[in-house]
């Protein structure tokens, strides 16, 4: 029974790699031909590979018939569907700015905000009150302890008091 059932289901594999199923039993779909080159918009190529119009309709054949002849016989509408068969956008569609700065903007403020208010309850529920030695006579009273102490005399804190006159060198 299971072997059988494997086997059903390798075989309905095996049917379907060359061919894609659509959603929910539609029915079935060719796979796209990625051998042709594709249509796509970009400033930096503005003549792409493939025309954006693959199936022309019979009025897009027919502007394509009468586009052989003189231009000047096409009027200013026509010269724009020839366009628009060849192109889906104008450079200047495409140089066109997008709103995509506001959702960037409304992202990193989100962040900040956010860890804004983490930096808040840590401060309150996690680290609690900032501790004494934070104070500025606790940091004093350090200080002049390291200088009793000496403490690193060649190039540290030592080197740079003056024992003699009680105060820092200049």
């Amino acid at each position: 029974m299971l072997a059988s059932r494997a086997c059903s289901l390798i075989g309905k594999r095996a049917i379907s790699t060359s061919v894609c199923l659509r959603a929910h039993g539609h029915g079935l779909v060719k796979a796209e031909d990625f051998s042709v080159p594709a249509y796509y918009d970009c400033r930096s190529v503005p003549l792409p590979p493939a025309d954006f119009t693959k199936k022309l309709s019979s009025d897009q054949k027919a502007l394509k018939e009468k586009e052989k002849a003189s231009w000047a016989d096409l009027s200013a509408d026509e010269k724009v569907a020839l366009y628009r068969i060849k192109f889906n956008d104008s450079y200047a569609e495409m140089s066109k700015g997008s709103n995509e700065w506001k959702t960037a903007t409304a992202g990193v403020l989100f962040f900040l905000a956010f860890s804004g208010l983490i930096l808040i309850w840590q401060k309150k529920y996690v680290l609690g009150e900032i501790p004494h030695t934070f104070s500025d006579e606790w940091l004093a009273m350090q200080t002049k302890r390291m200088l009793d102490m000496r403490v690193n005399p060649i190039e540290g804190i030592s080197s740079k008091w003056d024992y003699e006159k009680n105060e820092w060198k200049k």
